[in-house]
């Protein structure tokens, strides 16, 4: 079966410039209306942090986000506006791609279809407003596939392969998952008749080795650091024993969250579409089981784990792109077996409606009083917090001898450097003595023996006392006043100290 091209091509390619171009200027209100009403959330104030510091790898993620957030910094002058504009346009030239990709395998109809049902999705609201490292991943991935299908449609274009090898580089320093992406390539390869020839062209080889090399420095900063990173890893596969009752629950939890971010009929219709493909495996046509093999069986891996553990809504996210092509390709009626007109109609309709009750649902809470309710403390009250702290930091007796620490969690450290008008260094203090962030792995505060330090406690209580491990380093402790942002039903609090005289501390590193 050969997909023929649309007589009206160019009209549909027209539309999809014109959609593109009113979702991102929707976007930059929902962005501009996010900037005043929320800070940033905690990992992007981590991230930033990690950016003042580039590295060849950081505590729990390749180095990719981490130079990425550095240069934001360096052109905006660390403004927020910067990181929620990143994100924008880090997921817009991923639609676009998208939109590319499907435009090759099939028709400019189909591609508009594949843009609009990836736009109507709670997900993908979600990855335009907040910069993670799945921004910068899902657009090495989308552009590996369109660069491997090019390169497998002319194997002996070097261009073709040392482009996907790059691609597979940056993607692999951007987050680990795409060193799955040769797998794909390799699969493919073994399984389409038409592309076994892969397997013996010396250029696909050459192009996966190049693009993993990238992973090299990684892993000798790893090495030096007692393989940190592959440690905190392994965490995310810990499980435990549950009763009958609470395994379905989470299993149930897993599904209900992937139904949700893709909107529930487009989720069941992304399953449908790979079961028709597979049903119809003998007779469907290259792009087809090209997309299936990118999507099916990763995502069968994950349902499998999802068995045993909680999934992180996002880790499967690369391998539902190609998923939603092949979605868009069967309500087209380009699979052998052709889907119920139903399924687009209440795919669009429903993510429709859903992206638009949330998009209204920002307007409504960021606009009004809303904004104060507990589910959004996480990300309020920290700008006010920094220039409260910054105030205290500006009266100490030795501004240019005394450093900032806080206690708690890293976001507390994170948001505190990001928010203090003066960016300070922030040093973060890890009861454990273990390594549990990227602030162990930095130097402490020992490398500041005799400088004063303004310490912030946070908590929830009225009274607040340190650590008599924090306060006997210091010659003497001082307690100075609170800090107190109300939110709503909930305050953001801060007891403040000043530790004169740091008089030993015990590193923690990895080495």
């Amino acid at each position: 079966m050969s997909v023929t091209p649309e007589p009206d091509s160019a009209l549909w390619q027209k539309r999809f410039w014109q959609l593109l171009a009113a979702v991102f200027i929707a976007r930059i209100g929902v962005m501009l209306l996010f900037v005043n009403g929320a800070d940033l959330a905690g990992d992007e104030a981590y991230y930033w942090d990690w950016g003042r510091r580039p590295d060849w790898c950081y505590f729990s993620k390749p180095p990719m986000i981490g130079w990425m957030m550095g240069v934001i910094g360096w052109l905006t002058g660390n403004a927020e506006w910067g990181i929620r504009f990143a994100a924008l346009l880090l997921g817009t030239v991923t639609l676009v791609i998208i939109h590319r990709i499907a435009l090759v395998l099939f028709d400019a109809k189909t591609a508009f279809l594949t843009a609009l049902l990836v736009v109507l999705t709670i997900a993908t609201a979600g990855l335009n407003l907040l910069l993670t490292i799945d921004a910068p991943l899902l657009v090495c991935w989308t552009l590996g596939l369109l660069l491997f299908w090019f390169a497998a449609q002319k194997p002996t274009c070097n261009v073709r392969w040392l482009a996907l090898a790059l691609v597979i580089g940056i993607g692999t320093l951007s987050k680990q998952m795409m060193l799955a992406f040769p797998a794909l390539m390799l699969l493919f390869a073994a399984v389409s008749r038409e592309d076994r020839a892969l397997l013996r062209n010396p250029r696909m080889w050459v192009a996966i080795v190049a693009g993993m090399a990238f992973i090299i420095p990684v892993l000798r900063w790893n090495q030096e650091h007692a393989w940190i990173t592959l440690e905190h890893t392994k965490h995310h596969f810990d499980t435990k024993e549950l009763g009958v009752g609470r395994w379905i629950g989470r299993t149930l939890e897993n599904v209900g969250l992937q139904a949700l971010i893709y909107t529930p009929v487009t989720f069941v219709a992304l399953v449908a579409a790979m079961l028709a493909a597979i049903k119809q495996r003998k007779q469907v046509t290259r792009p087809v089981l090209f997309l299936l093999l990118a999507s099916a069986p990763a995502l069968t891996c994950f349902a499998v784990l999802a068995l045993r553990q909680r999934i992180n809504p996002n880790w499967p996210a690369a391998f539902f792109v190609p998923a939603f092509v092949l979605a868009a390709a069967w309500m087209r009626g380009l699979l052998p077996t052709k889907a119920n007109p139903g399924w687009q109609k209440w795919s669009l309709r429903v993510g429709g409606a859903l992206v638009v009750i949330l998009h209204l649902l920002l307007v409504i809470v960021f606009a009004t009083d809303l904004k104060g309710i507990n589910k959004l403390a996480s990300i309020r009250g920290w700008r006010e917090a920094g220039v409260e702290a910054q105030k205290f930091l500006d009266q100490v007796p030795r501004r240019g001898k005394t450093f900032v620490m806080a206690l708690g969690h890293r976001y507390h450290a994170a948001q505190m450097a990001f928010y203090m008008p003066s960016h300070p260094r922030v040093y973060r203090w890890e009861p454990s003595g273990t390594v549990q962030s990227q602030y162990e792995i930095w130097p402490g505060p020992e490398e500041r023996i005799g400088d004063d330090a303004l310490i912030l406690l946070p908590s929830e209580e009225e009274e607040m006392t340190l650590s008599p491990e924090v306060a006997d380093a210091f010659e003497k402790v001082e307690r100075l006043e609170n800090i107190r942002i109300p939110l709503g039903q909930e305050t953001r609090e801060f007891g403040v100290y000043l530790g004169h005289n740091l008089k030993s501390w015990k590193a923690v590193g990895t080495k």
